[in-house]
C-alpha cells in the first residue's frame, strides 16, 4: 500500500526544518527514503511542540552513542556546534556522562568523535582565516 503524496507545503517545512537542523540549506531530493524523512520525520516529529532542536539532538546524541553509530554522531556534532547549541566543554562533558549510562568504550568512541570534529573544524578555520 503506497502512501498518499505529501502536500508541497509538509515537503517545505520539512526542507525547511532539515536545514535548521543542519545548519546549511538542504534542496528537496528523490525517492521515498527522502520523502519519509523530510516530510515525516522532520516537517512531523523535529517540528512538534516541547523540545527544542537542540533538546533533541542531545536525545539523538545518546540513542546514536549507545548504538555506536558515531558516524551520524559526526554530523549531529557538527551540527550543533555550527548552529551554537553545544560547545566543545559541553560535548566533551556529554561523552564523558554517557560512558556512565552506555559503557566506556561507546561513550569514549563519542569523544574520540568529537575530537575529531573539532579538530577538522579548527583546521578548517584556520584555512580560512589563512585564505582571506
Amino acid at each position: 500500500m503506497t502512501e498518499a503524496p505529501q502536500t508541497s507545503d509538509v515537503r517545505a517545512r520539512g526542507l525547511e526544518m532539515m536545514s535548521k537542523v543542519y545548519g546549511f540549506e538542504l534542496q528537496d531530493g528523490p525517492g521515498d527514503h527522502f520523502a519519509v524523512t523530510a516530510d515525516h520525520l522532520f516537517a512531523d516529529i523535529w517540528s512538534r511542540p516541547g523540545l527544542s532542536i537542540r533538546d533533541r539532538r542531545l536525545l539523538l546524541l545518546g540513542a546514536l552513542t549507545a548504538q555506536g553509530l558515531v558516524d551520524v554522531a559526526e554530523i549531529q556534532i557538527g551540527a550543533a556546534l555550527h548552529n551554537d547549541e553545544l560547545d566543545e566543554a559541553q560535548l566533551k562533558e556529554i561523552a564523558l556522562f554517557l560512558c556512565h549510562y552506555v559503557g566506556w568504550p561507546l561513550g569514549t568512541k563519542l569523544d574520540s568523535t568529537v575530537g575529531k570534529v573539532l579538530h577538522q573544524r579548527k583546521k578548517s578555520q584556520a584555512e580560512n582565516s589563512e585564505s582571506s
